[in-house]
């Protein structure tokens, strides 16, 4: 049975392609693109008037904290969360319980998300152990499945291990996904060091601790001629120095989450450990340094580094509180609130950066809509408010600083593979 989607507003980054087109899928595949196209009887139609047709959302960022951390969150839980929130594709962090370093937990991350609706991509660690000193058979680990390497959550503090990251890697066309971050200067902080620190009495976290990382890592990528990307960028610094790494045509690319441009500071006094992320939430030049790059194209990707973590964890006081927030489901409606009604950008600019750019950075052959192409889509209402609560939320944590918000943009269907695997309501 095919299903033919009618009357929507086709946007494709990868093409350029803005247009009021229909869209037939077909046994897993997009079998046409066109203008008016003729239904049967058998069709299953879908009436996308005033919504946006994309391509099958990519999440190249997020902790599905399965092995070892079920009670949180599953590979399967996580997969049906990214469905609800319009993406087809994600990456999943390897910073688990153990840590996948190995071929045999990258083909179980691989065989628990055959049970799930969307694809599931998993990075693998840079280093055994996640330990920063020895480097991972990542020749195995590609034969495995595993699409990149990163040791998320830890920096590679020794540059030598880097440097031979970056040159074995280069070998398999694999990006190293950096996580910058120099811990000695970062020192055990809170949140991000400056006036709000100083008036709250919590120890801050200076943003030298993650622009100095990323300046000896885009020098090292210069040296090894390897793919360096750089993970959940926050300051107008780190935009800076990445920018000058692109000019001089080194292979560096770089993503935010959409905190980092929706969020200050300012928000830790009322939200405490809701706001407590790493890195974390900066200052409103910080903030506009990050939408400003994500316009010129300097930032070339929003990954939401998804980060579920329970209650009874969470809701501690700031010292004992561990890091990170949920954002699969608030991801769409903050790009659209605050990046296309807010600050003006096309949605052929917004959505590339969850399309085809992340796509590309991966080698994954997703995040475009064409004829022949993966039947993976998402149909957005952009003028659909939603109201970020527990009853809007099915992740199973709700460690979001965004409760309470209203947003635009309403995912309507998620097509994974030619299959529907979710829609509103």
């Amino acid at each position: 049975m095919r299903i033919v989607i009618k009357n929507g507003r086709v946007i494709d980054p990868a093409s350029g392609t803005d247009d009021r087109l229909d869209v037939v899928l077909s046994g897993g595949r997009v079998e046409a693109i066109d203008r008016n196209i003729k239904t049967s009887a058998e069709d299953e139609i879908i009436d996308a008037e005033g919504s946006l047709v994309l391509p099958g959302l990519i999440d190249m960022h997020v902790h599905f904290r399965e092995p070892g951390r079920e009670d949180v969150e599953t590979i399967l839980g996580g997969s049906m969360v990214a469905a609800k929130s319009g993406f087809t594709s994600v990456c999943t962090m390897p910073n688990t319980t153990p840590v996948i370093d190995n071929q045999a937990l990258v083909r179980f991350i691989i065989m628990e998300a055959a049970k799930g609706p969307i694809n599931v991509f998993p990075a693998a660690n840079i280093t055994k152990g996640g330990k920063g000193a020895e480097i991972s058979e990542m020749g195995e680990l590609i034969k495995g499945g595993a699409v990149a390497f990163t040791d998320d959550g830890m920096p590679v503090t020794s540059s030598i291990t880097m440097r031979r990251a970056l040159e074995y890697s280069r070998m398999f066309g694999a990006p190293i996904l950096s996580h910058a971050e120099d811990k000695s200067l970062a020192d055990e902080g809170l949140m991000n060091e400056g006036l709000n620190s100083i008036r709250l009495g919590l120890k801050g976290i200076p943003r030298e601790a993650e622009e100095v990382m990323i300046a000896r890592d885009i020098l090292l990528a210069r040296l090894t001629k390897g793919k360096v990307h750089f993970c959940h960028v926050s300051s107008e610094g780190s935009v800076e120095i990445i920018r000058r790494g692109k000019n001089d045509k080194i292979n560096v690319t770089c993503e935010t989450a959409p905190h980092y441009f929706s969020l200050t500071d300012d928000e830790v006094e009322e939200l405490m450990s809701m706001a407590k992320m790493n890195p974390p939430l900066r200052t409103e030049n910080d903030r506009r340094g990050i939408i400003e790059g994500l316009r010129d194209g300097t930032i070339d990707v929003i990954a939401t580094d998804h980060a579920p973590h329970s209650p009874n964890e969470k809701m501690q006081e700031m010292e004992y509180a561990p890091f990170g927030i949920i954002g699969l489901e608030t991801s769409v409606p903050l790009i659209i609130t605050e990046l296309v009604r807010k600050n003006n950008f096309s949605y052929l600019q917004a959505f590339a950066k969850v399309t085809c750019n992340p796509a590309g950075i991966l080698n994954l052959d997703r995040g475009v809509l064409k004829s022949g192409g993966h039947a993976d889509i998402t149909i957005v209402n952009p003028e659909r408010k939603i109201k970020v609560d527990e009853q809007f939320l099915m992740s199973k944590c709700k460690n979001t600083p965004f409760t309470g918000r209203e947003l635009f943009g309403s995912i309507e269907y998620t097509i994974c593979n030619g299959k529907i695997v979710y829609r509103r309501g």
